[in-house]
């Protein structure tokens, strides 16, 4: 497998789950730096969505990706730690500063 670096937007199958977290096969924003990913089999990353969002910042994020087929939020509430094989190709990849707004607002969530 690819390495799987930060920044990067790939398919995760994100099944099974339970209640409200985020179902199937979808892009994620990979979270986690490169050497955590490579050393530890896992991932953390958040799930992307196509439905426009009513809530805004720090719960969601539009991402200016231009290389995804549809407009995109970042739902920085649904974070999960992925095991590596459940990561899929990559469609594209956020701007550092983008990456960095995510970090911001899942600090904001978790009271940092």
């Amino acid at each position: 497998m690819a390495r799987i670096l930060r920044g990067e937007i790939r398919w995760a199958d994100l099944n099974p789950v339970r209640g409200r977290e985020q179902a199937g096969l979808r892009p994620v924003l990979i979270l986690s730096h490169d050497v955590f990913n490579e050393r530890s089999g896992t991932v953390i990353a958040v799930a992307l969505t196509s439905q426009p969002q009513r809530s805004g910042f720090p719960l969601t994020l539009e991402l200016q990706v231009t290389r995804l087929r549809k407009r995109s939020w970042v739902k920085i509430s649904q974070i999960r730690t992925l095991a590596a094989e459940r990561i899929g190709a990559r469609l594209s990849h956020a701007s550092p500063e983008e990456v960095a707004q995510v970090i911001e607002g899942l600090n904001e969530i978790i009271g940092i």
